[in-house]
């Protein structure tokens, strides 16, 4: 779950990391209400949940009231990357002497988090790390920093002893918002060096492990669920793993693994995938009517292909929900299922036994091809 930039630093601000002073408005008219309570020059920057926001005219900067309520305006009314901004941040500008970079994320190859500081931050830093890996400076950890570990790291990155005490302080408390809520990344940058030798984080970016959420009840009230995909939400109530997708061949998985192999296999036959769904490991009929129904929500799909490796699953149960939804929904798509393991062998006849238009494949390539290139006759009861 990512949260905008002023949800991740009103966690920062409530573990002493420094930030610039701001206040979040969803309209003009809410801007003309806080506008008056900075001085200027201020800074408004849209709320959405991806990168690139200033490239994309979504950072702007004011001197007046009449300038910061034009260009509110003019945020207000952008699409970036596809997604509408609907909300904003507008803050007090701080004067820049140089900016820096801090972060945690989970090395994968690693299976760690790893700490990440740079002396060079901002709106290039991935160009940075692709380009100059030795402008990094890492240190996997398990735990938030330790006073030591963390002075030793701002020491390389500072040349100042009292930026650097100044830094420390900002990389433990970072280090401590990462674990206590889960996070998958937690990142400053930049980290700013003011004027008056104040280091601030002027951006902040925290996402958080969608599946610790059942524990982290205090980053709920700072969900922005206008971003969030209604249906993947619903999903997540009933055990179901969703994800929508640009494609038009629906499909249900059990197993994330081979949802992966089968999204594969289809567009080895030249087709695209509408979703990942994971109906999990769990037999529920109840289970697949949901995947269904979300499924068949999304009008570009042409046809649904269930693939089921029955262990835990039982193929029959996932044979007794596609009857039921059938039984409920206008299902007026091809469907092709490929039962194997746990109970196949009833499942089958149950779905031969039906009478429903659906037909069966033996191995996922074959489903997969049906799927992609389904004719009318294959699907004759």
């Amino acid at each position: 779950m990512k949260l905008l930039e002023y949800a991740s630093k009103e966690i920062f601000d409530s573990f002493g990391i420094p930030t610039q002073k701001g206040f979040i408005a969803s309209s003009v008219d809410e801007v003309e209400r806080v506008i008056d309570k900075l001085e200027y020059p201020v800074v408004i920057k849209a709320q959405v949940p991806v990168g690139g926001r200033g490239k994309a005219g979504g950072v702007k900067l004011a001197n007046t009231r009449e300038e910061a309520l034009e260009k509110a305006k003019e945020i207000l009314s952008l699409n970036i990357k596809g997604i509408p901004v609907k909300k904003v941040l507008i803050a007090k500008a701080e004067e820049i002497e140089k900016e820096y970079y801090v972060g945690i994320t989970l090395d994968r190859r690693y299976s760690k988090p790893v700490f990440i500081t740079s002396k060079e931050g901002g709106v290039d830093i991935e160009e940075i790390a692709r380009t100059k890996p030795e402008a990094l400076i890492k240190r996997y950890i398990s735990e938030p920093l330790r006073p030591f570990e963390s002075r030793e790291l701002a020491f390389q990155v500072f040349d100042d002893p009292t930026l650097a005490l100044q830094a420390s302080d900002i990389f433990m408390k970072l280090s401590k918002v990462y674990f206590t809520f889960d996070c998958q990344l937690a990142e400053i940058n930049p980290l700013a060096l003011t004027p008056s030798k104040e280091l601030k984080a002027l951006d902040a970016k925290i996402i958080v492990d969608d599946n610790a959420l059942y524990r982290q009840g205090e980053v709920e009230n700072l969900r922005s669920k206008e971003y969030e995909n209604p249906e993947e939400e619903e999903a997540k109530e009933f055990g179901l793993s969703f994800v929508k997708l640009n494609g038009n061949i629906g499909c249900m998985v059990n197993g994330a693994g081979l949802a992966m192999a089968t999204m594969d296999v289809i567009k080895f036959w030249g087709g695209e995938p509408a979703n990942f769904l994971d109906v999990g490991g769990s037999s529920n009929p109840e289970k697949v009517k949901k995947g269904m129904e979300i499924i068949l929500r999304d009008r570009n799909v042409k046809s649904i292909f269930i693939n089921i490796f029955g262990g835990i699953t039982r193929c029959d149960d996932i044979a007794k929900g596609l009857i039921e939804a059938f039984g409920s929904m206008n299902i007026n798509v091809p469907v092709i299922v490929r039962l194997t393991g746990t109970n196949e062998d009833i499942a089958r006849e149950m779905l031969e036994r039906s009478g429903l238009p659906i037909k069966t494949a033996k191995t996922m390539s074959e489903g997969a091809r049906l799927a992609v290139s389904p004719t009318q006759e294959h699907f004759h009861p």
